[in-house]
C-alpha cells in the first residue's frame, strides 16, 4: 500500500476547516456545496452574506459564517486534537478516502486517531446486531480474520456484538481495521471497549466526523453508518433484525452503488431476518471469504490481488478446526459447538470413564491453543478457525 503524498495543514488552515465544520445550522450538504463552489474554507469565510445567500445558504446561517463566530470553538477543537494525538483530514486532503468522497453527502472533515494511511487501502464493511448469537460472533470474527489476511481493511463501528467481533478478528491476525465512531474520536463508546479502542488506535485507525468530545447520541449512529458503507467497496451483514442498523447500512451501501453481502442464518432466529431478507433481494450469499472477494468490483479486486502478494492467504475452508491432538481433545471437540454453549457440567457428565481433572486440564490446554473459548458461567464453545 502506497502512502499518499505529504499534505500538512498549517494551524490556520486547520482552524479554518474546523470553524467551517462548527458553523451552527450549516450541515454537511451545504458545507460540501460551499467547498465545491468556493474551494477553501478561508474563501467561504471571506464571502459576503449576500454572496452566501446567493449560493443557497439560509440568511441566519450566512450571518453566522460572515461573523466568524465558530472560530472560538475551532481553537478549542485544535487543543483537543493535540491532546488526543489526533489528525484532521479535510475532504481536499490526499488521505481522504476516494470512495467516500463520491457519496451524496460526504463529511467535509474527518477526525482520525492512528494509521491514517489505512484510508487509502481497499476496505470491506462488516456490520451486524449488538445482540448476536454465538454463531454470529464466530462468523464475524472468522470472516474478518480471513478477509484481513486477504489484504482487505475491516471497517466497522466498534459497537457491542458483531462490530466488536469483526475488529477483534482482524487484529487477531495482525490485519488492518478501522473503527468509525458515532461520537468524538476521543470518546470511547461503549465504555467496555476501551482496551479494544486503544488497540485499534495503536494498530489500526479510529475515525469520526463528529467534533472531538461529542457524545454518542442515538441519532449519530445512522449518520456514522454511511461512512462505513461509503468508504468500503462492499458491506457484509452478519446478523440483524429486519429493521436493524445493519440493514440500514446495507440500504445505504446500495444507494451508494456498493456491493452488499450477507451471511445466511437460521430461519427461526429473528437475528437472521435482516441478512436473509437481503439475500432474497439479491445480496451476495457468503459462505467463505472467497465469496466476498469474487463479488467485489473489478477495481477493488485488482487492489486486493496486488496487495495480497505481501500477505499470507487464509486457508480455503469454512470448517471448524479439528486438531487431532489427543483422543481426549478430539472427544471434547466432538461435544462442543461453534453456535451454542456447552456447560462444564454437561461435559463432565458425558465424560464416562474420564476424570474431571483430565477434562479440566484438556480444556485449559485447548483454550490456550485457541481451539476452545470459555464463556461466563463455565460454558464452552468451539472456536471457528482456519
Amino acid at each position: 500500500m502506497t502512502a499518499p503524498a505529504p499534505f500538512a495543514l498549517t494551524r490556520e488552515e486547520e482552524a479554518d476547516w474546523l470553524a467551517l465544520r462548527l458553523v451552527p445550522g450549516l450541515g454537511t450538504r451545504n458545507a460540501g456545496r460551499l467547498v465545491q463552489r468556493l474551494r477553501t474554507p478561508r474563501a467561504i469565510f471571506q464571502a459576503s452574506r449576500s454572496e452566501l445567500e446567493g449560493l443557497g445558504i439560509p440568511g441566519a446561517v450566512a450571518q453566522s459564517i460572515a461573523s466568524g463566530c465558530s472560530y472560538d470553538e475551532a481553537i478549542t477543537q485544535q487543543e483537543r486534537l493535540r491532546a488526543a494525538q489526533a489528525t484532521l483530514i479535510p475532504i481536499s486532503h490526499p488521505s481522504y478516502p476516494e470512495l467516500l468522497r463520491e457519496i451524496y453527502d460526504p463529511p467535509v472533515v474527518l477526525f482520525a486517531r492512528g494509521r491514517v494511511e489505512l484510508l487509502q487501502s481497499p476496505m470491506i464493511g462488516i456490520v451486524g446486531t449488538r445482540r448476536p448469537t454465538r454463531y454470529g460472533l464466530a462468523v464475524a470474527e472468522k470472516m474478518a480474520a480471513d478477509l484481513a489476511l486477504a489484504s482487505l481493511t475491516i471497517a466497522s463501528g466498534m459497537a457491542r456484538g458483531v462490530d466488536t467481533a469483526a475488529h477483534r478478528g482482524a487484529l487477531s491476525v495482525e490485519g488492518n481495521t478501522i473503527a468509525v465512531f458515532g461520537c468524538g474520536a476521543d470518546v470511547i463508546y461503549p465504555s467496555e471497549n476501551r482496551r479494544l479502542a486503544d488497540d485499534i488506535a495503536a494498530r489500526g485507525l479510529i475515525l469520526s466526523e463528529f467534533p472531538m468530545g461529542s457524545t454518542a447520541f442515538p441519532q449519530n449512529f445512522p449518520i456514522r453508518n454511511r461512512i462505513i458503507s461509503g468508504m468500503s467497496a462492499g458491506t457484509l451483514v452478519v446478523e440483524g433484525a429486519q429493521y436493524s442498523g445493519s440493514t440500514i447500512t446495507a440500504r445505504l451501501a446500495l444507494e451508494q452503488g456498493r456491493e452488499v453481502f450477507a451471511i445466511p442464518g437460521n430461519i427461526t432466529s429473528p437475528q437472521s431476518w435482516g441478512p436473509n431478507l437481503l439475500l432474497k433481494q439479491g445480496a451476495h450469499l457468503v459462505q467463505d471469504w472467497n465469496d466476498v472477494i469474487e463479488g467485489l468490483p473489478s477495481e477493488a479486486r485488482r487492489r486486493v490481488f496486488t496487495a495480497r502478494g505481501l500477505r499470507a492467504e487464509p486457508e480455503q475452508t469454512a470448517l471448524p478446526l479439528e486438531n487431532p491432538g489427543s483422543e481426549l481433545n478430539r472427544w471434547i471437540l466432538g461435544q462442543l459447538r461453534v453456535d451454542a454453549n456447552t456447560s462444564l457440567d454437561d461435559l463432565l457428565e458425558k465424560g464416562d470413564h474420564r476424570s474431571p481433572s483430565e477434562i479440566l486440564a484438556a480444556l485449559f490446554e485447548m483454550e490456550m491453543s485457541g481451539q476452545v473459548r470459555q464463556l461466563p458461567g463455565k460454558n464452552f464453545v468451539k472456536v471457528w478457525n482456519s
